[in-house]
């Protein structure tokens, strides 16, 4: 085992593949039960998030002893990118059939409530058959422009395009937001803090798009902590240690458990009863045309971070 792998799983006190078992048991053994000349895609789970490595087994042999070695790659990111770019395909397909197929109905619903009502003088509606089948109109015509609404909504995951990028700074976009968001804030009692130590930190980006995936995070994270005495959110900006912007939007709320942060990013999939799926959605396709990612740190009481990378 190089340091290059016990870097990229953080664990830097790793001795021997066989101590993974106890830090992380479906990864082991992924790694244990793929043969020579196999490929996988597997999970490896840090302490807070997770990401997909590419596993590729080779076998050799040295001095008549046989050998497996394996070799990881972070595929994260490339997965993500096409991971996008199918849902995009497959929602460009599904809103173009969507609309295609209930628009008609929604006009011919209209055209059939309005020679109803011309002919309702000349119909005996003792029994009740009138109100009946206008009440059935009214429900075929509000379900499809309940169907065209969310076909829209959807299409709007492709209606972004090449961003109008710019240097911003940082303080610029928070202070957008705080003036923004603050009566939300007040009215619920959550404090927003924050931190930003170089005043002068800047980053290049389309100031809307960015705006907006903002908005979705603080509306998340407020969504998160309403219920807390304490509700805290946390907005702060820094450079790492590869000299690249880091925006994050943490709270102190209850947190999500593995299996759902895996999930919070696919289209249609929302923890909210009202929630559309679209929000995440749309912010990791902003990030990915700024050339960036966002990723998840979470952890079930004790809250949760979004990391926008530029």
């Amino acid at each position: 085992m190089n340091e290059s792998l016990k870097t990229m799983l953080q664990l830097p006190y790793l001795k021997t593949i066989n101590s993974l078992i106890r830090r992380d048991e479906e990864l082991y053994n992924d790694i244990h039960t793929l043969k020579p000349g196999e490929n996988k895609i597997a999970t490896a789970h840090l302490e807070s998030s997770s990401f997909k490595i590419l596993l590729s087994a080779t076998a050799f042999q040295t001095d008549g002893e046989k050998f497996k070695l394996i070799a990881f790659q972070n595929v994260d990111e490339a997965l993500d990118e096409t991971e996008a770019k199918a849902w995009q395909k497959l929602l460009g397909v599904m809103t173009h059939e969507i609309m295609n197929s209930i628009a008609p109905i929604s006009s011919l619903a209209d055209t059939l409530r309005n020679r109803l009502k011309e002919s309702l003088g000349n119909l005996n509606n003792n029994s009740g058959s009138v109100d009946d089948l206008e009440l059935g109109i009214d429900t075929i015509k509000r379900r499809s422009e309940g169907l065209l609404k969310f076909a829209e909504t959807y299409r709007n995951l492709n209606k972004i395009t090449a961003p109008n990028v710019k240097k911003i700074y940082v303080r610029d976009l928070f202070e957008s937001l705080n003036q923004l968001m603050q009566p939300t804030l007040d009215q619920k009692n959550i404090d927003l803090q924050i931190v930003l130590k170089e005043t002068g930190l800047e980053l290049e980006a389309d100031t809307s798009l960015i705006e907006q995936v903002l908005i979705n995070l603080v509306v998340n994270a407020i969504e998160a902590v309403k219920d807390k005495d304490d509700a805290r959110i946390i907005l702060s900006a820094y450079i790492d240690a590869k000299n690249k912007v880091i925006i994050k939007v943490g709270d102190n709320g209850s947190g999500m458990p593995p299996e759902m942060i895996d999930k919070i990013f696919i289209p249609f999939f929302s923890t909210k009863k009202t929630g559309s799926g679209i929000g995440l959605s749309l912010c990791k396709q902003i990030m990915m045309l700024h050339k960036g990612n966002i990723q998840v740190y979470s952890e079930e009481g004790k809250g949760t971070s979004m990391l926008l990378h530029f």
